[in-house]
């Protein structure tokens, strides 16, 4: 129903995750380090030529870039404490990227992890994902802290696999479904800036939300109660 390049599953007994994340956290094969921010979103259009125009308009937004440009350089930062010197590189800047119900704008910045680094301390330095705090991250992540009525869970957070040879991938957990007690819970957001248009922004949350509330709903003999948070970032 709604295919992702970073889908998982965990069970932790009471709480089961379900994600169809579509954003790379961070991965490490052969010390070779690789993030993915995504940062832009536009809906999909059933008519291929007016999607084709939208996501040209993704591509030409100046805020949207902005706002992506703003998360790799915080990663670039974020990179720099344990990578290689002179390592660091963004091979991709706002890449165009369709989904089944989504274009993105995603970037790839990698580096090389530096010598006597580990992936534990990769991890440590890059958590949690700049492109769901903001920046500068510490100093977002308090105000979200003020601000949001309840903790996040797992949304937001990471999951993945770490080898005994000392790769590892990870995910961004957005697109994610956290089960409990017979309750789904389906949080989605977005990042405001000083040009971001309120409107335009709850209506990008539920573009994001769109795919995973279908698969729910295809279940049958499940109730929706929708509680919207505004947030004043």
């Amino acid at each position: 129903k709604n295919p992702a390049p970073f889908s998982g599953y965990a069970d932790f007994g009471r709480t089961q995750v379900i994600s169809c994340s579509p954003e790379r956290f961070v991965r490490v094969l052969d010390r070779e380090v690789e993030t993915r921010p995504i940062k832009g979103t536009r809906p999909r259009l059933s008519d291929p030529i007016a999607d084709a125009g939208i996501a040209q308009l993704l591509l030409q937004s100046t805020k949207d870039r902005s706002e992506n440009v703003m998360i790799v350089d915080l990663l670039r930062n974020d990179l720099s404490r344990v990578a290689e010197p002179a390592s660091l590189k963004v091979t991709q800047l706002c890449g165009l990227e369709q989904y089944r119900f989504v274009w993105h704008l995603v970037s790839v910045v990698t580096a090389r992890l530096g010598t006597g680094k580990t992936p534990a301390e990769l991890l440590t330095a890059m958590f949690p994902g700049g492109s769901i705090t903001g920046a500068p991250k510490i100093r977002a992540m308090e105000i979200i802290a003020e601000l949001e009525p309840t903790a996040r869970g797992p949304y937001c957070g990471s999951l993945g696999y770490w080898s005994f040879a000392g790769d590892m991938d990870t995910s961004i957990l957005i697109r994610t479904v956290t089960a409990c007690d017979g309750w789904w819970q389906v949080p989605v957001g977005g990042g405001i800036v000083a040009a971001s248009d309120p409107h335009l922004e709850e209506q990008e949350t539920w573009h994001k939300a769109e795919g995973i509330l279908r698969a729910i709903d295809s279940l049958g003999n499940v109730s929706c109660d929708t509680m919207v948070s505004v947030l004043p970032h």
